[in-house]
């Protein structure tokens, strides 16, 4: 008998929400492809620019300054009151500074919202195809996530109704996501119906969970709205942000949230213990992408609308390719397969590995994003005109097999 036979089977001795975490569908296509540097890489939510240097020298001033010892879990004074300035200047809102959580980028926000909010089988309703973390953070800490598809209208533009989500209570509801503008669909929820979703959850004693990451990224307007502009300090409200789109921070780790007033103490204690604090020469540099970096944003933006651009004309011309044009965010969904399209049986994960193959372009499978993404590949826009250019003529011959 082998030392493989005798091995006792140690994930069977996990708690059963642990054996029950999803695999990436977006992880099992880019592990094929991650090192081939021929691939155009467009399967995950990051940009192609690096960090600007001006946020890289302030990390490395804070460092010789000696700021890498601990700092307070909420994060340091500084940069809690630059993150009020700061939705001050694009939203027109007060937030005291000491409504603010930083966290280890938008992802811990967002679990520790779960962590605070949830307890074993409460129910979170979360509009899908939905970015796979939040249904896993909800797993993780004992929720039960609901999904509401969104709707494809005539045109293919998402829509998500109000009726939809209202029947989708239950008395175990606690919390309604929104993710807006939406990854991976790019929807924007209009400000009447926030105020509409706002009104609900106030009826029902819920809780919105929203996830505000791409705010600045919209197309046709200045920037998205917030819930902040139409709730009270005292609405059920946690509005979760991170510093990875808009500043190219993506591996910085660097994140926050906006609670409710009064609940510092709480997020005081879930940021003590899930990070102790983020690095303190990491919230130096974030106060500089606040207070220098809005030159940056509007950078980002225009390239990422020109791309957009160059990928809905190039893909929307092909037959049996239907382009859902995103309202904001950086990703594009495209249905390629279903009924009526020259590939009716194949299935999402399938075409991913069939364009990494023949293409050489990584794209995400939608079902990566729920089973409600069937049929649709997520392609990440935020590259180089140049770049969405080479991947349109890639995939042009292959999609119109």
């Amino acid at each position: 008998m082998t030392h493989a036979d005798t091995t006792p089977d140690l994930a069977a001795g996990l708690s059963p929400r642990m054996r029950g975490i999803g695999t990436s569908q977006i992880g099992l296509v880019a592990d094929r492809g991650r090192d081939d540097p021929d691939v155009v890489k467009l399967w995950i939510g990051e940009g192609d620019l690096p960090t600007p240097p001006f946020i890289v020298e302030a990390a490395h001033k804070a460092m010789l300054a000696g700021h890498t010892r601990y700092a307070t879990s909420l994060g340091i004074p500084r940069l809690r009151e630059a993150l009020s300035a700061y939705h001050a200047r694009h939203w027109g809102v007060e937030i005291p500074a000491d409504r603010f959580a930083v966290t280890a980028g938008g992802m811990n926000a967002i679990m520790q919202a779960a962590q605070a909010l949830l307890e074993p089988g409460d129910e979170i309703i979360i509009p899908s195809p939905a970015w796979p973390n939040l249904a896993e953070a909800v797993r993780i800490t004992g929720g039960v996530p609901v999904t509401v598809p969104y709707r494809v209208q005539g045109d293919g533009r998402f829509a998500l109704p109000l009726a939809d989500i209202e029947a989708a209570i239950t008395p175990r509801t606690r919390v309604i996501v929104v993710n807006s503008p939406s990854n991976p669909t790019g929807w924007t929820m209009p400000l009447e119906e926030m105020k509409a979703l706002r009104d609900l959850a106030r009826a029902r004693d819920l809780w919105i969970l929203s996830d505000e990451v791409y705010a600045h990224f919209t197309y046709g307007n200045a920037i998205a709205p917030s819930f902040l502009q139409i709730c009270t300090e005292d609405d059920r409200l946690i509005v979760t942000n991170t510093f990875s789109k808009n500043w190219a921070m993506t591996g910085w780790r660097a994140g926050w949230l906006i609670a409710p007033r009064g609940l510092a103490p709480t997020f005081a204690k879930l940021g003590q213990y899930n990070t102790t604090s983020i690095p303190t020469f990491i919230q130096h540099a974030a106060v500089t992408a606040l207070e220098e970096g809005d030159g940056f944003i509007r950078q980002m933006v225009a390239r990422c609308a020109e791309s957009r651009e160059i990928l809905v004309a190039g893909l929307s011309r092909l037959p049996g390719v239907t382009v859902s044009v995103p309202e904001g965010a950086f990703y594009l969904m495209a249905r390629v397969a279903g009924p009526g399209t020259p590939r009716p049986e194949e299935t999402s994960l399938a075409i991913a590995f069939r364009l990494l193959e023949e293409a050489k372009v990584g794209v995400a499978p939608g079902t990566a994003f729920g089973p409600e993404g069937e049929g649709f590949i997520r392609l990440c826009f935020a590259i180089s005109p140049g770049l969405a250019r080479e991947a349109v003529a890639r995939l042009t011959p292959v999609l119109s097999r």
